[in-house]
């Protein structure tokens, strides 16, 4: 198995014999050393992209490596069959608890069984799972029933501790149990000062257990390199601190089977839209409805008269490929009523503009129909440096960026995996039916950002960017009334 470590030490591939036949279909992955901008080459002057997959990509990634996206970039790891594995020295230890096993898919928190002789240093574990998010459950009344069989009594605690209850033979069979039960999903074994003093017997009821798809792992206190030793030797994982344990039980859960890309044509450029350079929203609207995605009813208005046939009530923007943000540089105008305040408003609009952005070059106004509905997404996608194309959704508006209740996958996602990142967002509830609330379509949003996130197909991956913000949501239907494109070759 290859581990690749991306971070401050990323030019270490550390090569493991045993290999994982099952993770053979992963992309090939790519490092980038401490200070490297383009990731063109390893620290080693190696070529960063290898031709042969990666069995599995194990990342360490600091944010002063990856800079201030880090937060966006976190969350793409278990979707692209990586680790993400925060404690420097799981990164050896990780190997044994993966080889030969498949992801497990969980829609609830994972449930680990946890058997000790050690009690203080279970609980160090134990309260180092609970952070991460995993339950370490007790035995339930089945389990009890079986390990009384062999006459091991338990105490009224989440932890099983045969400290004092269990000889070796039945701390073996209390393993096989626990392997063989529905009730947990991940097994480990806690062990103390024995496992330096007595390796052989500390460890024989570990080295004993029939391997399952279920994870196996140890943790010993103090540090017992021998017992290490002889666990590696029979490829079960061993650990030296509670973080590097918890953490890898973490990954482990994390970790998800590669997925594959939607299938289907792929879209064009649209006519008529410049694919270099700075965009219009008006260009960035194109490109959306060329997608699918229903966009506002607009036409450009031009000087001196600035005439247009979009009926009344209206919305008026400046329209400058200079100017990304046109709330902030003044250069929106909303709900006009009608000719005599569109030439006021619009007059004392293009005044601001030019004030706040005396270079912006100014292709016009672009009058929009104003648009109502039930509440505000927001869909983005961005082609990341470091993990590929992605897409984004979340409750939209001019506080987005402040709620950051949004969710993230890999591009392009089909409308069953887009609808499943619009249930997760919370903000969406007033849209469910909450309280009696009307419902909004949900299913319409979906498609959307199915939509968007097709722009990972276009030939050349040309788009650097892209931001609907906000997409209307109406009790049928959506429209977008607002668009930022930005291409890479800008």
């Amino acid at each position: 198995m290859r581990l690749v470590v991306m971070g401050d030490d990323c030019s270490r591939i550390i090569d493991h014999e045993r290999a994982i036949p099952n993770l053979e279909g992963l992309d090939a992955g790519r490092r980038r050393p401490q200070g490297s901008e383009d990731g063109e080459t390893s620290g080693r002057g190696e070529p960063a992209q290898h031709a042969k997959p990666f069995s599995v990509v194990c990342e360490k990634q600091w944010r002063r490596c990856l800079g201030p996206d880090d937060n966006r970039r976190r969350r793409i790891p278990g979707q692209s069959a990586q680790f993400r594995l925060r404690p420097q020295m799981c990164i050896d230890e990780i190997a044994p608890l993966v080889a030969g096993r498949k992801p497990v898919p969980l829609d609830r928190a994972p449930r680990i069984a946890v058997v000790t002789t050690t009690g203080g240093g279970a609980a160090s574990v134990v309260d180092r799972l609970g952070m991460l998010g995993l339950d370490v459950i007790a035995p339930d009344e089945a389990l009890r029933a079986e390990m009384a069989r062999i006459g091991v009594r338990l105490a009224d605690s989440p932890i099983i501790d045969l400290t004092m209850a269990g000889t070796s033979k039945q701390y073996a069979q209390v393993l096989d149990l626990l392997l063989d039960s529905p009730s947990c999903d991940g097994v480990l074994a806690a062990v103390g000062s024995s496992a330096m003093f007595h390796p052989q017997v500390a460890v024989e009821p570990i080295l004993g257990t029939r391997r399952t798809g279920k994870p196996l792992a140890a943790f010993f206190t103090p540090h017992a390199e021998k017992s290490l030793s002889l666990l590696a030797e029979k490829g079960i994982a061993g650990f030296r601190t509670p973080e590097a344990c918890a953490d890898a039980f973490r990954a482990f859960f994390d970790w998800r089977a590669p997925r594959e890309a939607p299938s289907g044509p792929a879209p064009s450029w649209p006519a008529g839209v410049p694919s270099k350079g700075a965009l219009t929203e008006r260009d960035a609207l194109a490109v959306f409805a060329s997608l699918g995605v229903p966009t506002v009813a607009s036409a450009v208005a031009k000087a001196p008269g600035h005439a247009h046939a979009v009926p009344y009530p209206v919305a008026a923007k400046v329209l400058s490929p200079d100017i990304a943000h046109k709330t902030e540089a003044g250069g929106v105008e909303l709900r006009i009523p009608d000719a005599a305040a569109f030439a006021t408003r619009v007059e004392a609009m293009l005044a601001r503009v030019k004030a706040s952005s005396p270079g912006a070059r100014i292709e016009g106004v672009l009058v929009q129909a104003m648009e109502s509905g039930l509440a505000e997404a927001i869909v983005g996608y961005r082609d990341d440096p470091l993990v590929g194309p992605t897409v984004l959704v979340g409750a939209g508006g001019t506080l987005a960026e402040i709620y950051r209740d949004t969710q993230l996958r890999l591009a392009p996602v089909t409308e069953e995996e887009a609808a499943e990142m619009v249930a997760r967002v919370k903000g969406f509830a007033v849209l469910r039916g909450y309280r009696g609330l009307p419902r909004g379509d949900l299913a319409a949003l979906a498609k959307v950002v199915a939509a968007l996130s097709r722009l990972a197909l276009l030939s050349g991956k040309p788009v650097a960017e892209a931001e609907i913000n906000p997409l209307i949501v109406k009790p049928v239907g959506v429209v977008a009334v607002d668009g930022l494109l930005v291409p890479k070759a800008s």
